[in-house]
């Protein structure tokens, strides 16, 4: 038997040195689990999304000094997309493939979300979204954590609607130009029909990401409100144009009582840079307040202080959607015992995490929450007033019942269905 020449030999031994060191760097990776935060620290939506990745951290680290999960640590990797709806998708493939995260936590914008699916789909990846959004959509890779549009806007137009929410009967929908503001604003005018409200007492007006000149829309919106009929606003503006919009408001001298705008939108965080003592009365729709006086939300808010070292810093609705959606997947994660996207994705039906609202939050088959839903009133020192809320929690619902082809179609994600826009079962 002849014997290896040296060379050949030292090539052997460079490759088992060279494998075992890959073994060993693949071994030091696998000592945590990686978990990506996929939101906007800079540009137009930064004034919402950081305070998410910060919400992140402070989830991570807290699980963190409860060991870890499955005996590893954590492992958070941020990425910054930059309010860039096409970079959104570039970093998200990125933390898939490269980075090799087992979950994702991110988005604000539908068009984000919308940016990032394919990316996610054709990966297997698990995103968790946590902000109010338009549904018309179901995806076995998305968990929707944040509200349904029958979990915030048409419950905050039956109340306008109502006597105690002040009667109105014309509507004047504000939004910003993309995905998420047209395709609720087109369920909100077919709820509208429904109830009677003609198309000529509904206002439609579009502007794009970051517009900060509004004097002229307000002007129009207090014309349209004037011609003898009770007005309310329904705003689905997004990101840092709403602060200009809210000077506005109060540079016009609009009053809630006269003039009553409901954002789906603007929380706590939004609010934290203006002055509202102007702004006293109007309305937000979400399912957390910052405001709510439960033990869980004491105890979330006390430790989101000491782990900002910053007394001032609020809470918001996005930040309770992460919360709910990061204790399910660890849970998930720990039940499935695996961090595999198929098995913990089926582990994650039926999960329930008690909201920081005191309420139980269920994970449905449709990949949409239970939740209550709330509407605030803006107080002088930036928090809401809770003023109307359900006896308790909503199922989210994907497909609207108030558009005819999405009234017929349903979302479950559990065999025999697997299917996410399947017609509803007659039977």
């Amino acid at each position: 038997m002849h014997k290896p020449s040296i060379g050949l030999r030292r090539l052997i031994q460079t490759g088992v040195f060279v494998g075992a060191l890959t073994a060993s760097v693949a071994g030091a990776a696998a000592d945590t689990i990686k978990v990506g935060i996929l939101h906007s620290l800079s540009g137009t939506m930064a004034i919402s999304e950081t305070t998410l990745k910060d919400a992140m951290l402070m989830l991570i680290d807290e699980q963190n000094k409860k060991g870890g999960l499955l005996g590893k640590q954590l492992e958070p990797v941020i990425v910054d997309p930059a309010s860039n709806w096409p970079l959104f998708a570039e970093k998200a493939r990125e933390l898939i493939s490269k980075d090799k995260v087992s979950a994702v936590f991110g988005c604000w914008t539908s068009v984000s979300r919308k940016s990032v699916l394919p990316v996610f789909e054709e990966l297997n990846g698990m995103l968790f979204y946590p902000v109010q959004y338009e549904g018309e959509e179901s995806s076995r890779n998305v968990f929707y954590t944040g509200a349904a549009p029958n979990q915030q806007a048409i419950p905050a137009v039956e109340y306008l609607i109502s006597e105690d929410g002040g009667g109105a009967t014309r509507f004047a929908l504000l939004g910003t130009d993309y995905v998420y503001p047209r395709t609720t604003n087109k369920i909100l005018r077919a709820f509208l029909n429904a109830k009677g409200v003609a198309d000529e007492d509904i206002m439609e007006e579009y502007t794009p990401f970051g517009h900060s000149d509004w004097q002229t829309i307000v002007s129009r919106v207090k014309a349209f409100a004037s011609e003898g009929k009770k007005t309310a606003v329904v705003s689905t503006i997004n990101g840092d144009a709403n602060v200009p919009f809210y000077k506005e408001l109060a540079n016009q001298g609009v009053k809630a009582e006269d003039l009553p705008v409901v954002a789906f939108s603007v929380g706590e965080e939004e609010l934290a840079g203006i002055d509202t003592a102007p702004l006293v009365g109007h309305l937000a729709a979400w399912n957390y307040f910052m405001s709510v006086e439960t033990p869980e939300n004491a105890e979330f808010i006390k430790k989101w202080h000491a782990f900002t070292k910053d007394e001032n810093r609020v809470t918001n609705d996005p930040m309770e959607a992460h919360y709910i959606g990061f204790k399910m997947w660890v849970q998930a994660v720990e039940q499935a015992g695996t961090t595999d996207v198929d098995a913990v994705r089926q582990a994650m039906y039926g999960q329930t995490v008690t909201s920081l609202t005191g309420t139980k939050a269920v994970m449905n088959v449709n990949h949409h929450l239970s939740k209550p839903v709330l509407i605030g009133e803006v107080q002088d020192d930036g928090q809401f007033e809770t003023v109307w809320q359900t006896d308790g929690p909503v199922i989210g619902d994907a497909w609207s019942d108030f558009i005819p082809e999405s009234k017929k179609l349903t979302a479950n994600w559990t065999y025999p269905w697997v299917c996410g826009n399947c017609e509803k079962p007659k039977f």
